[in-house]
């Protein structure tokens, strides 16, 4: 939910600090802060707000330093304010923290009454206080850490800086991500040690990374650094070099990074099915070398996630039992692994994320490990992640890198690797016929053309959009399959506009949303042409005849006329079981307009953060 950045080198390192947080800057953005220890001893610089304004004070102080941390903070514990701001210090050190101290009450207690005077309401304070406790005993600061982490309950990514050991820079990880990076000067020569929440923040200085486990402490200085258990266990973590460009986190022409996702769907979907071009079959080895042996033992499907991707498997489980005849159960992570559930040990549990680091679905991922459910598979947009190295099997959308809050290309990448699970076990169990399998693999391969054409619709979307800017309330309806695309909707709409918006299932109009409905609040119907239109017709009647103003979106050849309250957006063709991928994408950019002409905060929507790494 947060971001950290750290750097410790042979010159001043200020300025990687301040890039490295405004790449950052969609995990958290109401306040910022840095620490840096020069000449003058440690100094600290916070602000309230967006990183700009914590680059204006560096401006205006001329800071300086060779090694320092800084922080980009989402609220947990504490108001939003200059108080609360990362770095917290404590007896000449600063610590920046990701995550939650679920124990900070009993420790600040306890500190306290030690005599330890608090100045935030945070529950970082607690560590800082920790850590300079233990150094007063006359620990090595590196030790002094450590001893401090092991009285820690719960999630923390952590950043330590010593006035009186400035070379010196000691990380640990514990259920929030973080890297470190390894750089080189122009000569091949090592330029300084790096740190950070993800490999954006640290592509400015290097490719060459390193990713922290659960329970590691490290200490990076100017010449190398070292990894220990929090035990003090010595260990080796492996060196890669990242595959995300620079280039990619750039907004370049367009004026918000959601409206570049929006648009790069057909490349980032043409990425994601890369390995379809000439392929005859949907092999399982798409999804890790054990795939198939995996695939040849599962009888049930248990899907996984949060927020967007929740969605998209609530799609997936109309294909999964429709096209492959699995069972399929699709759970919302942070409800999963706190009630009673039966196990089944033939279960594929399906995890799915943008980040990889969502904190609800690895403890849910977890849960059902601990359950005897060792068949696991990650769809995931980050193949460094958490979550990728927790699951035996893997499938990575190359949808590159999201950086608006609101999920737009990594869900229909999500719902391409779904639909890809969906044809691989459907295979396996017969269910799938030579012909079907062609005819879905050349669907697939059609897919980015298809998405490119629903987005020249853009123009008449803006239209639509300005008859939702003075409202106050919306609902989204859908059936079969396109109900979650109606969540999926609504759910962009609170988010980024901050118009209440609700998603469900049309037959369930009558069984209470109708109460609702009037000339004041628009009512968008997903309308492909499918089984269930005639069934959904009716349900547009419903609305109607209340006064309802509808805005339907629907297939080309969908019997749907166009009059005084019903107004239709036809998209350019039917695509059968894959339409929930084409209709989706207007209900992004109908939300992204109507944020546009409202003026809200379009990539960083109040109140929330892009990677939810605490519960």
């Amino acid at each position: 939910m947060c971001g950290i950045v750290a750097a410790v080198a042979d010159r001043n390192i200020v300025s990687v600090l301040i890039e490295g947080l405004r790449k950052l800057e969609y995990r958290g953005y109401d306040s910022a802060g840095l620490a840096l220890v020069n000449e003058s001893g440690l100094l600290r610089l916070r602000a309230v707000g967006r990183v700009a304004e914590l680059a204006a004070q560096v401006e205006a102080t001329a800071a300086a330093g060779n090694s320092g941390i800084a922080h980009t903070r989402w609220a947990t514990h504490g108001a939003p304010c200059e108080r609360n701001a990362h770095p917290h210090v404590s007896g000449g050190l600063a610590v920046v923290h990701n995550g939650i101290i679920e124990n900070h009450e009993a420790l600040r207690a306890e500190l306290t009454a030690a005599g330890y005077v608090f100045t935030s309401d945070t529950d970082t304070e607690v560590v800082a206080h920790l850590i300079a406790h233990e150094l007063k005993t006359g620990a090595d600061f590196f030790d002094a850490v450590r001893a401090a982490i092991s009285r820690v309950q719960g999630a923390y990514a952590l950043a330590v800086l010593r006035e009186a050991e400035p070379e010196r820079i000691v990380v640990a990880r514990e259920g929030s991500p973080l890297l470190l990076g390894v750089s080189e000067g122009a000569d091949g020569a090592i330029d300084g040690y790096f740190a950070g929440s993800d490999a954006s923040a640290l592509l400015q200085v290097t490719r060459r990374m390193v990713c922290l486990e659960n329970g590691d402490c490290a200490e990076i200085t100017r010449s190398g650094y070292r990894i220990t258990r929090v035990d003090g266990t010595p260990v080796e973590r492996p060196v890669f070099e990242s595959q995300l460009s620079a280039d990619a986190i750039e907004l370049g022409q367009y004026r918000h990074y959601m409206q570049k996702e929006i648009f790069e769907q057909p490349a980032a979907l043409s990425a994601t099915l890369e390995m379809l071009e000439g392929a005859r079959s949907v092999q399982p080895g798409l999804f890790g070398a054990n795939a198939e042996a995996i695939f040849a033992d599962v009888n049930r499907v248990l899907i996984i996630a949060c927020g967007t991707s929740y969605h998209a498997g609530l799609v997936a489980r109309y294909w999964l039992e429709a096209i492959a005849g699995v069972p399929c159960v699709v759970e919302i992570a942070s409800e999963y692994r706190y009630r009673e559930s039966v196990a089944n040990p033939h279960t594929l549990v399906v995890t799915i994320s943008q980040s990889g680091e969502t904190a609800d679905t690895l403890a849910a991922l977890q849960h059902a490990k601990n359950l005897g459910m060792a068949h696991s598979l990650a769809i995931c947009n980050a193949p460094e992640s958490s979550l990728v190295r927790e699951t035996a099997l893997r499938f990575i959308t190359r949808a590159g890198p999201e950086i608006g809050v609101a999920s737009t290309k990594a869900f229909t990448t999500q719902l391409a690797a779904l639909y890809l699970l969906t044809l691989a076990l459907a295979t396996r169990l017969g269910r799938l016929d030579a012909v079907r399998e062609a005819n879905a693999l050349q669907a697939l391969r059609h897919l980015p053309a298809a998405v490119a054409r629903v987005l020249e619709l853009e123009p008449e979307i803006k239209a639509w959009a300005e008859r939702f800017s003075d409202k106050q309330h919306a609902l989204f309806l859908g059936r079969g399959r396109h109900y979650p695309i109606a969540l999926e909707g609504a759910l962009k709409l609170k988010e980024i506009s901050y118009i209440h918006a609700e998603g469900y299932p049309a037959g369930e109009l009558k069984h209470g949303p109708l109460a609702l409905v009037d000339r004041n609040m628009p009512v968008v119907a997903v309308a492909p042409n499918d089984t269930l239109l005639e069934k959904l017709k009716s349900n547009l009647q419903e609305v109607r005849a209340r006064g309802g103003e509808l805005y339907v979106f629907a297939d080309a050849d969908s019997e749907i006329s166009e009059s005084e309250g019903v107004h239709i957006l036809r998209l350019p063709e039917h695509y059968g079981s894959l339409s929930p991928l084409l209709h989706v994408v207007p209900l992004q950019l109908l939300s992204y307009h109507v944020a546009l002409v409202r003026g809200t905060d379009v990539d960083k929507p109040r109140n929330l953060a892009k990677s939810v790494t605490v519960e």
